[in-house]
């Protein structure tokens, strides 16, 4: 539909009211009456002189009437001549204010529809929220008046909108499991670990993890997300597996996963992953001289590997070779280095170097060799493997070929302190089956991960939570041993030597003269 507007003239396109061809023009109805007058005198002239003739006999007065009479009817039809155009001036200014009233209305009535329009969109993107929020108020205010008045008044419950961008999901097996009557036995295959136990780890956590509902929808509540993550490290299943079973996105329980494990990683490992002090470490060189017959030693050291996706950069710094060369395929990894006292609880871990260093490369880049190089172990003697260096706080085996009585007896008792780290590191994988194989988990995320696996690790250690046999993992040798791995300390090999001939004739080795 075409509207016209006026322009700056003061005339409307189209039909309507113009000056000159419009529905009124005064100009035409004087030329109409003035034609008519001077046709009437003609007639009177073109009588003939009969007429002046007569008129000529007439006396002065009877011509001063007629002149009278003349002048009266011009007056009358000027008079009646001014009052038509009076009247169409009038005519023409009203219909033209009414056009101007008609184009304003026109005008304001739009203006109103699009503000309308617009409220209208506003009100919409507002409506569900509001509605939630009424119905909940609604709601509480019903129950503060039943409260009240003891029940004797209800209001109707308001009507509960569905949330359209929340999928329904089940979440039957994490209510059974979350269950006070779920079986501990069941629970304890599931998560690792008791119910005390998991319920203390969520205490632990509950203001690191903790998140304040909104309007749009109620938070995840925290035994819900510290169970996602224990469950997912503990079985390594898939992330649409854990969604399936815990009733949420895929993308929330990824999200879940790293947030509960950066918090324990924060939260949880400086009180449950440290070195002991004076008094802890006298007990722990009690514990495995009274293994081994080996005095002062104050931990067992292991460094493991981790499979992981071959990265995006560096990815000659992640092969692993030995793994390559025993697997038939390339394979990538990151290590794990910790101690560990005599009952296998980590008392200190290095994460996340490459996996084609060796173990001694390892062990130069921890905060481990950073504090024995500051004489931190005093009277302290570190286990290690055959990927270490013999150091003077550092006892290795013997590797040269052979080997005395006395070397043999020493490779004994170290080998028995060496598989108590070993061992742990068994259980380790074994419990959190996420560690076994490649993980989807981003690489800058994964120390964190790592981290979460050895603290949930340490916390069922000292809480004596039994691993169950069908979850033992042969935990393979893969130890990184260099190319040249040349003696640092003619000290360190001349005490190892003193302890080895103790060893061996003192009896301590299990091994006797016939």
């Amino acid at each position: 539909m075409d509207y016209n507007f006026p322009d700056s003239s003061g005339s409307y396109g189209g039909e309507g009211i113009s000056g000159s061809g419009g529905f009124y023009s005064g100009d035409n109805s004087v030329d109409i009456n003035t034609s008519n007058t001077s046709s009437k005198k003609r007639r009177r002239k073109d009588a003939g002189g009969g007429e002046d003739e007569s008129s000529s006999g007439k006396g002065e007065g009877e011509l001063k009437k007629e002149n009278a009479v003349k002048d009266i009817l011009s007056s009358l039809m000027l008079l009646d001549e001014g009052e038509k155009q009076e009247q169409n001036q009038w005519l023409v200014e009203s219909q033209h204010d009414q056009k101007v009233r008609v184009m304003n209305d026109f005008g304001s009535g739009m203006q109103t529809h699009f503000s309308n329009l617009d409220e209208s969109r506003t009100k919409r993107s507002r409506g569900s929220a509001s509605a939630v929020a009424t119905a909940a108020a609604g709601l509480g205010d019903s129950v503060q008046t039943g409260n009240r008045g003891g029940g004797s008044t209800s209001t109707a419950p308001p009507q509960q909108q569905r949330r359209l961008w929340v999928k329904d999901r089940s979440k039957d097996w994490w209510d059974r499991c979350n269950h006070p009557d779920f079986p501990e036995e069941e629970f304890k295959r599931a998560f690792r670990m008791s119910k005390a136990t998991f319920s203390m780890i969520c205490e632990e956590l509950d203001s690191a993890v903790m998140k304040k509902n909104t309007m749009l929808r109620d938070a995840i509540p925290v035994r819900q997300r510290v169970a996602v993550c224990i469950w997912r490290l503990a079985t390594g299943e898939p992330l649409r597996i854990v969604s399936k079973k815990f009733g949420l996105g895929i993308s929330t329980c990824h999200k879940l996963v790293l947030e509960v494990c950066s918090a324990i990683s924060k939260v949880l490992m400086p009180k449950f992953i440290h070195w002991p002090d004076e008094e802890k470490m006298r007990g722990i060189k009690g514990e495995y001289e009274s293994i081994s017959g080996i005095p002062n030693v104050g931990g067992s050291m292991y460094t493991t590997h981790i499979p992981i996706i071959a990265p995006k950069t560096s990815v000659g710094s992640y092969f692993n070779k030995r793994h390559t060369e025993r697997n038939q395929k390339t394979s990538y990894s990151i290590t794990v280095q910790g101690v560990v006292n005599p009952r296998g609880v980590f008392t200190d871990v290095c994460i996340g170097l490459p996996g084609s260093m060796s173990d001694d490369q390892v062990l130069e880049k921890s905060a481990l060799y950073q504090r024995a190089s500051m004489g931190l172990l005093k009277d302290v003697s570190i286990v290690g493997t055959c990927g270490h260096p013999l150091m003077d706080w550092l006892l290795v085996p013997y590797t040269h070929q052979n080997l005395t009585w006395p070397q043999n007896a020493f490779n004994e008792k170290i080998g028995e302190i060496r598989g108590v780290a070993k061992d742990a590191f068994a259980r380790l994988k074994g419990r959190w089956t996420c560690l076994q194989k490649r993980t989807e988990v981003k690489l800058q995320d994964l120390p964190a991960v790592l981290g979460a696996c050895c603290v949930l690790h340490n916390i069922c250690e000292m809480r004596n939570e039994v691993m169950e046999p069908e979850l033992e993992f042969d935990l393979f040798d893969d130890e990184m041993i260099p190319d040249n791995n040349s003696l640092r300390s003619a000290g360190a090999a001349q005490a190892r030597d003193h302890i080895a001939h103790n060893l061996l004739h003192h009896g301590l080795a299990g091994t006797s003269f016939l």
